[in-house]
């Protein structure tokens, strides 16, 4: 199922996730709006959309100039650039009260009949629509990184999503080439609670020396058909990344999501996966 995307998409957040978010709406023809919390962070973040667009273009994943898809893009401070938007992604980091804050600002300057929604990977759907003043037009869409490459968009509904607003995401999520998956709000949605569980487990076996990182991720990927091991992906998911969705898995869910020690270790450390260099591998390409 595909449907037209909105002409005019806002994204709150242009950091790794964000930008790949705004990518994937330029690709498919949107003006988006990216908007940050300083001029410095806005710079950086239009240079890394269009670091993205250059590399698609570069790998034909797409017919469209980089001038042409350039344009499309507009970075900045004031949450004024959203006034147009069909739909706002907010996609600034996983806690809870930065959320919140983040997505009522954004639904301040959202146009009654916007969408907005969440990236968050683990967070209550629900929990987060209470403070805000039309719940019925948010909901959760859940990108997974790298964007460009994924082809997966978890669609998460709370109680109070317009059913309508839930097929239009499905719809916009068909249109930028992807899959969605809908879930309803609960802990972890489907992808991130079956994916830290398989990521934690192994973190336990090499905290254990039950054998390698590179020979734990190779059982997965032979035996399993894995395209990536848990470990590798955890380093390309990033480490702190998933040591807050095991916390907030865990608060709600028992034990069994209670983050083994070597992940905290590692994240207190600063080895955050690929995004620092070093994670259960070393990283280069950085």
């Amino acid at each position: 199922m595909t449907a037209p995307i909105p002409s005019h998409v806002g994204v709150l957040g242009g950091g790794r996730m964000g930008a790949g978010i705004a990518h994937a709406f330029v690709l498919a023809g949107a003006h988006v709006a990216v908007v940050e919390r300083d001029a410095a962070s806005a710079d950086a973040a239009a240079r890394r959309i269009r670091e993205s667009l250059r590399r698609s273009v570069e790998r034909g994943a797409t017919s469209r100039g980089l001038a042409d898809m350039d344009a499309l893009v507009f970075s900045g401070t004031d949450l004024d650039a959203f006034t147009d938007a069909g739909l706002v992604v907010e996609a600034v980091p996983e806690d809870s009260a930065l959320k919140l804050d983040a997505l009522r600002r954004a639904e301040s300057a959202l146009p009654p009949d916007g969408v907005l929604a969440s990236n968050t990977s683990s967070i209550s759907i629900d929990g987060l629509a209470a403070s805000l003043e039309r719940p019925d037009r948010f909901l959760g869409l859940h990108f997974f990184n790298p964007v460009p490459a994924s082809d997966l968009v978890e669609v998460v509904l709370g109680a109070a999503t317009d059913p309508d607003v839930g097929a239009a995401a499905v719809g916009w999520v068909g249109a930028l080439g992807k899959r969605a998956v809908v879930v309803r709000d609960s802990p972890g949605f489907a992808s991130s609670r079956l994916g830290v569980a398989l990521a934690l487990e192994a973190i336990r076996m090499l905290e254990e020396g039950v054998a390698s990182a590179a020979d734990i991720d190779a059982a997965m990927e032979l035996g399993y058909r894995h395209p990536v091991g848990p470990l590798r992906t955890t380093d390309l998911v990033g480490l702190d990344v998933r040591l807050g969705i095991a916390e907030e898995l865990s608060a709600h869910l028992g034990d069994r999501f209670s983050p083994p020690q070597l992940l905290r270790d590692l994240v207190a450390d600063g080895h955050l996966g690929r995004k620092s260099g070093r994670g259960f591998y070393e990283w280069s390409d950085r």
